[in-house]
């Protein structure tokens, strides 16, 4: 698979992505530039974060991007020397479908 080739085109609008097609407005909807410009938030509205998204957001974590994998990861698929560990994967897959069948048991 190429990662960084024409290829690819087709996913932006499918995904939303430049080549994605206007939206348009719900039947009778009025459109916001025809109401005086964008629509404003609607005041009063609460927001929550879980437990986790806020010990998450507060632990800093450090960096979430190494370009430096990312980087050796290409030149390995590039090279034909990447090796997949599907016993990883697996083991990653059947950790977090016990992990989401416990928590809808709760």
């Amino acid at each position: 698979m190429k990662i960084d080739g024409p290829s690819d085109s087709h996913i932006g609008s499918v995904a939303g992505g430049p080549n994605k097609v206007a939206e348009r407005p719900l039947a009778g909807a009025t459109p916001a530039a025809a109401v005086g410009g964008p629509a404003t938030p609607q005041q009063g509205v609460t927001v929550t974060l879980s437990s986790a998204t806020q010990a998450a957001s507060s632990s800093g974590g450090g960096e979430v991007f190494n370009a430096d994998k990312v980087e050796a990861m290409r030149n390995a698929i590039a090279t034909g020397s990447f090796q997949v560990n599907a016993e990883a994967i697996a083991d990653k897959l059947l950790s977090n479908a016990a992990e989401m069948l416990n928590s809808a048991r709760a």
